[in-house]
């Protein structure tokens, strides 16, 4: 059976409304895919407001409360998200990272991944469940609540593409694809059709924003395509970009960020 890992940004669970469009593009891929989870990353700004919260509270907070805090947005997310899957008839679950077996060092607000324990996932998606993950946070192994830091969303995604052995890794977004330049600022910029990890990498480093680096170096070392897309439309002509090396195969047993 096919399995397929979806995670859908900020702009792409900006409002209500969003989670909508988010259900019906799940929906049409779960007619191809027999098994999927989605990560999805906290509401528009929600992040950037919760660490004001916290600021307004405490200047420099202490970093296990920290991470008890910001980690809230994403659990609205998955959530909303759930609820608008089941309003169209899908048996969908959500999981926060740790209920996921998301393993990471003790480091507070910027934890890397020791391991993926994906037993609660794997048991729903036997079921014939669609389930949704909390980006962005995990568990350490003193079974306190960690954060990954800023774009940790699309590192969450890319790791349980590896733990659950998935086709690849698809990153909806609210442009079409990689492009050479900003696209909503030069409307001549070039979209890229396929692109290997370290030239998205390069990529990156001149300035474009579209996926995490942390994301990319952790796919490369595992092999895992990635797919970036528009949420914003399902025209099929707009095949974004891919993310892959013919050179580096897929690796047989995962392999995380640390401990590996």
């Amino acid at each position: 059976m096919k399995t397929l890992v979806m995670k859908f940004g900020g702009a792409a669970t900006a409002t209500p409304m969003h989670f909508n469009r988010i259900a019906e593009i799940i929906i049409q891929k779960h007619q191809e895919f027999s098994r999927i989870v989605i990560v999805v990353s906290a509401m528009g700004q929600t992040t950037d407001q919760l660490i004001e919260l916290s600021k307004s509270i405490h200047p420099f907070p202490p970093q296990r409360e920290y991470d008890m805090l910001i980690s809230v947005g994403e659990r609205i997310s998955i959530s909303l998200l759930a609820m608008a899957l089941c309003r169209q008839n899908k048996n969908a679950i959500s999981f926060t990272g740790s209920q996921s077996g998301i393993i990471t060092c003790s480091n507070h607000s910027n934890a890397q991944i020791l391991d993926i324990r994906p037993y609660r996932i794997a048991d729903c998606l036997n079921l014939g469940k669609i389930v949704i993950v909390a980006g962005f946070q995990g568990v350490s192994q003193e079974k306190e609540i960690t954060t990954l830091g800023r774009g940790g969303s699309d590192t969450s995604a890319v790791a349980l593409g590896i733990a659950l052995n998935a086709q690849h890794v698809e990153f909806y977004k609210d442009v079409k694809g990689v492009f050479n330049e900003d696209p909503k600022k030069n409307l001549q910029a070039v979209q890229f059709e396929k692109l290997t990890y370290q030239q998205a990498l390069n990529t990156i480093n001149e300035g474009a924003k579209i996926l995490h680096p942390r994301a990319i170096l952790l796919a490369e070392k595992n092999g895992l395509p990635l797919h970036v897309r528009s949420f914003m439309s399902s025209d099929e002509n707009f095949k974004g970009t891919w993310v892959i090396d013919p050179n580096i195969p897929r690796q047989s047993s995962p392999v995380y960020e640390v401990g590996n």
